[in-house]
């Protein structure tokens, strides 16, 4: 970076939860981080709140439920005429008491829509702005969940049901009512979460494989551990908000805090171990002290290469890209 300029990142969904947290350690790094969300007044209290320095960030809107919203926001902090050397797709939504679909404004059911849909179009829009960084390895990082990966202990548990994208059946036949899910069968809103974020692992495999060679850019996802009290859970029974928590605190030892899972991600995004590309890291299912990070192994389903080429090329479709 030219003497005295800042590093910059993009964190969606940074006015809560892990967001917040990376937002602030990155701040707290010499980062200006740009929180893209959806409430600016909250944003603007919430940054004041846990302690980032003034200056140390900037709000622009952000709905990534609303494709309209994801150019209009490219095109806002591109006017801003700062260099971007990170973004991090963090912002979720979970729904999982749903019986019946929400759907986002271009029509797409809410979850897929915000989780993998909106985040796709905001890769491959500010892929350009990535390639123009200044810095040496400008990192593009997805945040992940242990259920949407069998592979791990916390991926294993088939309630409502396992991730599985199927043959794309309900993105082929364009995503609109009454299709909800993307392999085209009855809605489940719990698997439509999972699912989701299959779509974030396989997306960011693709995205190193066209990508990482040419321009040099980093593309990751990661699993910080299980952040048991976070705004993710709020659509949720009250119950289970309660009793989570202590379930990761006091049986499987899972429980990470808000706090501990921002600093993870923003290792991620700043540290120089964390260089390689097309890896997925985490910390495991069960936390101890010092606790270190590792290459997680990922589903098979999320290896499927001939998927993820698929799985591009139709959401290029749905989000207006081809």
């Amino acid at each position: 970076m030219k003497q005295g300029q800042k590093s910059t990142v993009i964190i969606t969904g940074a006015s809560s939860g892990v967001g917040l947290y990376a937002a602030k350690s990155l701040a707290q790094r010499g980062w200006h981080v740009v929180m893209a969300c959806r409430n600016l007044i909250k944003a603007g209290s919430i940054a004041q709140e846990v302690g980032m320095p003034e200056g140390s960030y900037s709000i622009i809107p952000l709905n990534l439920a609303d494709l309209g919203s994801v150019r209009l926001f490219v095109q806002t902090f591109r006017e801003s005429r700062r260099s971007l050397d990170a973004l991090v797709c963090n912002a979720a939504v979970y729904m999982p008491l749903l019986k019946e679909p929400l759907r986002s404004a271009d029509g797409y059911e809410l979850s897929v829509a915000t989780n993998h849909l909106g985040h796709f179009l905001l890769c491959n829009l500010m892929l350009e702005d990535l390639k123009n960084s200044a810095a040496a390895e400008p990192r593009l990082v997805i945040l992940g969940t242990v259920t949407a990966n069998p592979k791990e202990l916390g991926g294993k548990i088939p309630i409502p049901a396992p991730p599985d994208l199927g043959d794309l059946k309900g993105f082929e036949e364009g995503f609109k009512p009454p299709i909800a899910m993307i392999n085209g069968k009855k809605f489940k809103s719990g698997k439509a979460y999972k699912d989701s974020k299959l779509c974030n692992v396989l997306t960011m495999r693709e995205l190193h494989r066209r990508y990482h060679d040419e321009t040099g850019i980093i593309f990751s996802s990661l699993y910080p551990g299980c952040v048991a009290e976070t705004a993710l859970f709020r659509n949720h029974y009250p119950l289970f908000q309660k009793i989570f928590p202590l379930f990761q605190k006091n049986i499987t030892g899972g429980y990470v805090s808000e706090e501990l899972a921002g600093d993870r991600v923003a290792e991620v995004v700043a540290d120089p171990e964390y260089n390689k590309s097309g890896v997925y890291w985490s910390w495991g299912n069960r936390q101890k002290k010092d606790r270190k990070s590792f290459v997680q192994e990922v589903s098979d389903e999320a290896l499927d290469n001939e998927k993820a080429k698929r799985l591009w090329e139709l959401s290029e479709k749905l989000v207006g890209l081809a």
